[in-house]
């Protein structure tokens, strides 16, 4: 609700005395509404950290778009102040209640002081911020307002989901986004309210989670010099890591944005949809030396921040022009009470740590054996439950696929991404790297006891092409973007097979089906934990541009009329997903251990040649066939192959042949014989045109396993059979 404008008028005009301050604890940070806050008597504390400040003010506001504030309380040194922390009591104030903070210190920019005391600063731990950045008298650029957040809410019951990582399939989206185009036909478009009404078509995708793109408060659009504005669609420039950003809100009212968040939350673990966040924990919006003084800078610059030359230039490995100083034990604390509050507060279910190496860093910026900031993440008790991934490389060289962390960490798989892609383009001799990551990736978490689901498999994500585009384009087009198409990775792995972009020629089209479909089927059979990107199940487009970041238009938004118009892809990919969520042969608990099955037993995996011989990894042909046994039924429950929820269906063996080269290739069935007498089923085969490139039943027609199949160009094939020939089928069950 918004603040009793009249209190502050009233106090402003001498017709009621300001109350006595009173007593503040100096913990914990923050704007926090006092017990009796329903009552007169209730109030605000106001907490803030700052080592070098010399004078702290807080500046209330009666209305957003308010210049100037109606009140200035001045902190005293000498009795609001408890070390390094300024907090003070102000009866009377209610939810609603704007304000910023304001401090006086010290300017010595070559040794990293800047504060500014006429700065309007966003407190670090606010809540929520309400109306948009202005340029004030002074020439300096002015954030939003903080408001004071009463965060009670009805949660109707609702808990985390828990879903085991291995059982997840995430879906990465952009809140906005997802349904700004008219084409969405909701209510509210480009809202977490848009998203709640788009909850339906994500449940018939049969995706587990959301992971979604920042929705902590970032600078969305600043004004710049002459009439410029800088605008960022995709959110990493925070300003506010404990506000979810009012950008998305349906409504007006300050704070609304919390409310409807909640409910979009709740909302999604209703339809048992886990929301992972996308967060942002190594720069903000800040920038560097040339840029403003909004929040950190003015607080305590030298411990926000990573500086170098004794404190005279920011450190900048993220590409953005200054780096949080993560492991310094102010900015740690920061952090985790942070992952706290999302937990706590919204019920989110995991976090996906963007530029995660950054938090690998010290002060000085050399990368740690065991960053304490990691190891509080890790060891944080609140967060047990939480799935916790991380993007282990940095914009500065640092790159720890395969080695960030312990256990507890989950990592986006790059390699996974380039090796897939890398094939399936024809590039050569890449059979093994294709067999490794379909296997789970263990050369990269076989070694420290990880385990298949902590690879985050992945094809395409927000930074690159969508799948559409990286069967469609050569090279980057981001003219669009401003910047001389020099932004973006020029290292893509993508193709366009005969014309870039658009093209009327049906030989091109098909190939380009035929590869989506390829690369979307060896993502969702892989070992490991799957993430699509959104928009990828109907062929969505950003006419070749691999970096959208500044594009809030056509270019991202994703376009509703495209489900109809590619209502097979859409049904391939529920298909595949509804089969490896049936099927615990795809969703390994722990790596598969080879073996021979012409031995008489079936082991967890083996490979095949094209002549149905083992493979020969030196061999450069771009085929190999997978088998992937099994597990009994008694290892399901005795072993580390349990879902959490128990058993979610009846194991399938799975044969999987792949075929990346340009001409047609000539498979024979693997010569074991107890592959030869399983009764196989095709399941998959990308060489056929809709509807008969999948079977979403399991029930296509039966192999001769006698004769060889020949398989067409670039095409990749998916066979099933029954470990137990007489066990219904978990999908044909009610």
């Amino acid at each position: 609700m918004p603040p009793r404008k009249s209190a502050i008028a009233r106090r402003a005009h001498g017709r009621e005395p300001l109350p006595p301050l009173q007593f503040a604890h100096p913990l914990p940070y923050g704007a926090l509404l006092h017990e009796g806050v329903r009552r007169r008597s209730g109030g605000v504390q106001f907490v803030v950290y700052s080592r070098s400040a010399s004078a702290m003010r807080v500046l209330l506001y009666d209305g957003v778009g308010d210049a100037e504030p109606a009140e200035v309380i001045a902190l005293d040194p000498a009795k609001d102040r408890w070390g390094d922390i300024w907090s003070i009591y102000v009866p009377g104030l209610q939810p609603g209640q704007l304000y910023h903070f304001q401090a006086d210190g010290p300017w010595d920019p070559d040794r990293g002081q800047r504060f500014d005391g006429a700065a309007r600063l966003v407190d670090p731990y606010a809540r929520a911020l309400a109306g948009e950045f202005t340029i004030g008298p002074d020439g300096r650029l002015r954030p939003p307002k903080c408001v004071v957040i009463d965060d009670s809410f009805d949660w109707q019951g609702d808990r985390h989901v828990r879903r085991g990582l291995a059982d997840t399939v995430i879906y990465e989206l952009h809140v906005r986004g997802f349904t700004a185009s008219p084409t969405s036909g909701v209510g509210h478009p480009g809202t977490y309210l848009g998203v709640i009404e788009k909850i339906p078509y994500l449940q018939s995708l049969g995706v587990t989670a959301v992971e979604l793109m920042p929705v902590h408060d970032f600078a969305a659009a600043v004004p710049g010099p002459e009439g410029s504005v800088r605008r960022n669609f995709w959110g990493y420039d925070p300003l506010a890591l404990f506000a979810p950003h009012r950008g998305y809100a349906a409504g007006t009212e300050p704070g609304c944005q919390v409310r409807e968040f909640k409910e979009m939350v709740r909302a999604f673990h209703a339809a048992g949809i886990e929301v992972i966040l996308d967060v942002v924990f190594n720069h903000t919006c800040e920038g560097n030396h040339l840029g403003p003084t909004l929040s950190l800078k003015g607080l305590e610059n030298r411990v926000y921040y990573m500086l170098g030359d004794d404190g005279g230039t920011y450190r900048n490995y993220t590409g953005c022009g200054n780096t949080l100083n993560g492991n310094h034990p102010i900015v740690r604390e920061l952090i985790f009470l942070c992952l706290r509050h999302w937990v706590h507060n919204y019920h989110v279910d995991g976090f996906r740590f963007d530029l995660a190496s950054i938090l690998s860093r010290d002060r000085n910026g050399d990368i740690l054996p065991n960053p304490p900031v990691v190891e509080a993440i890790t060891e944080d008790p609140m967060l047990a439950d939480t799935k916790i991934i991380a993007e282990a490389w940095d914009a500065a060289g640092a790159y720890q696929v395969g080695s960030f962390a312990d256990m507890r960490w989950a990592e986006w798989n790059g390699r996974y991404r380039d090796d897939v892609r890398r094939y399936w383009r024809g590039d050569f001799a890449q059979t093994g790297h294709l067999a490794t990551r379909l296997a789970g990736s263990s050369d990269l978490y076989g070694d420290d006891g990880r385990q298949p689901f902590h690879s985050i498999n992945f094809v395409t994500s927000h930074d690159g092409f969508t799948l559409a585009d990286l069967v469609s384009y050569r090279d980057k087009h981001n003219e669009a973007n401003g910047e001389g198409n020099r932004d973006g990775d020029d290292n893509n792995f993508s193709e366009n097979y005969g014309a870039e972009g658009p093209t009327v020629r049906p030989d091109v089209a098909a190939v380009r089906a035929r590869q989506v479909r390829n690369l979307l089927g060896t993502l969702l059979v892989s070992q490991g934990v799957p993430m699509l990107l959104a928009g990828d199940e109907c062929g969505r487009t950003q006419r070749g541009n691999n970096n959208a970041w500044c594009q809030d238009n056509a270019v991202s938004w994703f376009d509703w009329t495209l489900v109809d118009t590619h209502a097979d892809l859409g049904r391939f990919v529920r298909a595949l997903i509804r089969f490896r969520l049936g099927n615990p042969t795809l969703r390994r608990r722990a790596f598969l251990e080879g073996g021979s099955s012409a031995s008489g037993t079936l082991p967890d995996v083996e490979w095949f040649s094209p002549e149905g011989e083992h493979i020969d990894w030196y061999a450069v042909d771009g085929s190999l066939a997978c088998f992937f046994g099994a597990p009994c039924r008694e290892k399901l429950l005795a072993g580390p192959d349990v879902a959490a929820g128990g058993i979610d269906g009846l194991p399938r063996h799975v044969l999987i042949m792949a075929h990346a080269g340009s001409s047609p290739r000539t498979f024979v069935f693997p010569r074991s014989t107890p592959l030869r007498t399983l009764r196989w089923r095709e399941f998959v085969d990308t060489g056929r045109p809709a509807p008969d490139d999948i079977h979403p039943d399991a029930d296509g027609p039966v192999v001769d396993t006698a004769v060889p199949l020949v398989r067409p160009a670039r095409s990749l094939l998916v066979l099933v059979a029954d470990a137990n020939p007489s066990a219904e089928p978990v999908w044909n069950r009610s």
